[in-house]
């Protein structure tokens, strides 16, 4: 089946995940862990004082291990807010007059300080868009869709994108099939027409492949096992992908 559309995974395929933490330390800023713990203490401790720094640790780590273990078992992403609410109950205290506040700051925070885009990917993407329908899946941890899209447009890269599905947005996450039904809609193409580009084996390849989409497996960021992978095909370099794309047809 000829390919009609290319989806891409963002963290670690089109931006790169942690990127920003050199930039942060240059800035004398903490790590985006401590950034957020501390965030979140700081909240609690202005309403409930009685909270110790490690109290509020543990409740933070408890949201933390939810968020895992929802998006792996329900292959569903918790908002930032959801998942500081597990904090809250795990504290056993009602949501504190800031807390909204709390969640624009953890959102935004990627945005405050960017990640580094992977090279090649904004010579690459207009040589893909003339030849392809370019979408995005995505999941989402800490940075919604609507600021993950903000942060493609402030690089001018939004405008090489059809269709975006991010999990916080579609209520599902890789590698359930929702997802990538999602995507071949929004593109108008049917998922056997569809190529998804993505750095993980079982959300990015196997999600993709058990929705009947072909996967190529994106080591440019970081190589997470492409000696064992079942993908139609690996990449090493953004700037190699229309040749890839090309052998696959």
């Amino acid at each position: 089946m000829k390919i009609k559309a290319i989806t891409f995974d963002f963290w670690d395929t089109l931006a790169i995940d942690d990127s920003d933490e050199a930039k942060r330390s240059a800035l004398g800023l903490p790590t985006k862990a401590e950034a957020r713990l501390e965030a979140l203490r700081r909240e609690v401790q202005t309403h409930h004082p009685e909270f110790v720094n490690g109290r509020i640790a543990e409740a933070f780590q408890l949201a933390n291990e939810t968020f895992r273990n929802v998006q792996h078992e329900e292959s569903r992403t918790l908002t930032v807010a959801e998942r500081l609410g597990v904090a809250y109950k795990g504290l056993g205290i009602p949501l504190t007059p800031g807390f909204s506040a709390l969640v624009r700051e953890i959102e935004e925070m990627e945005i405050a300080t960017q990640p580094d885009f992977v090279p090649g990917v904004r010579e690459t993407l207009p040589i893909l868009a003339e030849r392809y329908r370019l979408g995005i899946i995505s999941d989402t941890i800490h940075t919604p869709g609507r600021l993950l899209r903000d942060l493609l447009a402030g690089r001018g890269l939004l405008n090489h994108f059809s269709h975006w599905v991010f999990s916080d947005e579609a209520g599902s996450a890789k590698p359930a099939r929702k997802v990538f039904e999602l995507a071949a809609a929004g593109l108008g193409a049917e998922i056997g027409e569809i190529v998804h580009v993505g750095d993980r084996e079982r959300t990015d390849v196997a999600g993709a492949q058990q929705a009947g989409a072909k996967a190529i497996l994106f080591t440019g960021a970081i190589d997470r096992g492409s000696a064992q992978t079942k993908a139609e095909a690996f990449c090493e370099m953004f700037s190699d992908l229309p040749g890839i794309l090309e052998r696959l047809v």
